[in-house]
């Protein structure tokens, strides 16, 4: 388990993470989200002892990093998937590892196997593709088949296949009872990597909670309903209908209506009483991609001068409710959370596309072994 307590880390005038307190149990896949510069990778790098805090500790285990004996047995971390000598074939990297902490060459071997790059294990890494260099990092962060894992944008530069293939180390890491800890910027892997966030902004806690309750605390549900025809005299009867209901209805740019305030079967009861035929009704339950725009919007360090979502965000801010709003789903007491300042308008921060591999991959791809150990 790794539990860190007021941790803060400050660069001169700079507080880069800011008494930040969380647990990160064994048996789960636990997500690391927050915008860049919110201090993530930062609270990483002190987690394995790579920066000292100014005040607060963190531990793993009940010990801190650099009290562990033979960390690497302990702790396995891709932090920077570019920190090998170019040089260096991939497999001697790997044994020059192996060495330093007294594991078997074997070993060596056999994740080279499970990351899938026993047939490039001989090239020199300068000539790697960025999905190469993940691979051979999370080959490096399992070589002491460790207990706790943590892992920096595992999936960058890996194709659609890589991508799954970590999904599923993850889970499967998890499952055998290891802490896995993750961060990343890719929040539908996420959605179905993580069982539980914690999710920070300028240095601080923001929510630590499992996935479902932060996209429930963190959405604006609602239904939409579309009117038989596409008249605007069927649309404005059963938005005043609805409205005198009291559902809370907002006009969508392809016609449809936005609902909230009513549950499904209670606005298909009202249209039939009223002799009024729908096209559309349907639910929409929030992503997690939304549900973290919402919670992270006021915590954004770069923000573009133009949103095309800003007015739908301007919408919900007005009054939207959670739908349906008869009850606010529970939290575990072990879950917390805090909701952004009031008042906060800053627009939503739009993700970059991931890039691709940035070199030529050999014609044969990397396919993984099973893990023997």
């Amino acid at each position: 388990m790794i539990e860190a307590v007021g941790l803060t880390k400050r660069f001169g005038a700079k507080t880069a993470v800011d008494q930040l307190s969380f647990q990160v149990r064994p048996g789960h896949v636990t997500g690391f989200l927050g915008p860049n510069g919110s201090g993530k990778s930062t609270t990483m790098r002190m987690i394995v002892g790579l920066d000292r805090p100014t005040s607060g500790h963190v531990t793993i285990n009940g010990q801190p990093f650099r009290e562990l004996p033979n960390a690497q047995r302990h702790v396995g971390a891709l932090l920077d998937a570019k920190a090998v000598h170019g040089g260096r074939r991939a497999r001697t990297h790997l044994l020059a590892l192996a060495q330093l902490s007294g594991i078997p060459e074997k070993r060596v071997d056999e994740v080279l196997g499970v990351v899938g790059l026993q047939d490039v294990a001989r090239q020199r890494t300068k000539g790697f593709s960025l999905g190469m260099g993940q691979r051979l990092g999370i080959a490096a962060a399992l070589l002491g088949d460790p207990q706790v894992l943590l892992f920096d944008e595992p999936v960058n530069g890996l194709d659609p296949e890589g991508i799954l293939w970590v999904r599923n180390l993850m889970k499967q890491l998890a499952a055998e009872g290891r802490t896995v800890f993750v961060s990343s910027h890719l929040m539908s892997e996420m959605a179905l990597t993580a069982d539980h966030l914690i999710v920070i902004g300028r240095g601080r806690l923001l929510a630590d909670m499992g996935v479902s309750d932060f996209i429930s605390l963190n959405s604006a549900d609602f239904a939409r309903v579309r009117a038989a025809g596409t008249g605007r005299a069927e649309r404005d009867a059963l938005a005043e209908l609805l409205d005198g209901a009291g559902a809370r209805v907002l006009t969508e740019p392809d016609g449809a209506l936005r609902v909230t305030g009513l549950p499904l079967p209670r606005i298909s009861d009202l249209a039939h009483e009223a002799g009024l035929r729908l096209w559309e009704l349907s639910p929409h339950r929030a992503s997690l991609e939304e549900a973290y725009m919402r919670m992270t919007q006021s915590a954004v360090e770069y923000t573009s001068t133009e949103d095309p979502r800003a007015e739908l965000w301007a919408q919900e801010e007005q009054g939207l409710k959670p739908w349906p709003a008869e009850e606010a789903p529970q939290v575990s007491a072990e879950g917390w959370y805090a909701p952004p300042p009031p008042g906060a308008a800053a627009a939503p921060f739009l993700m970059p596309a991931q890039p691709g591999d940035l070199a030529q991959a050999p014609a044969s791809r990397p396919t993984t072994a099973e893990d023997p150990r």
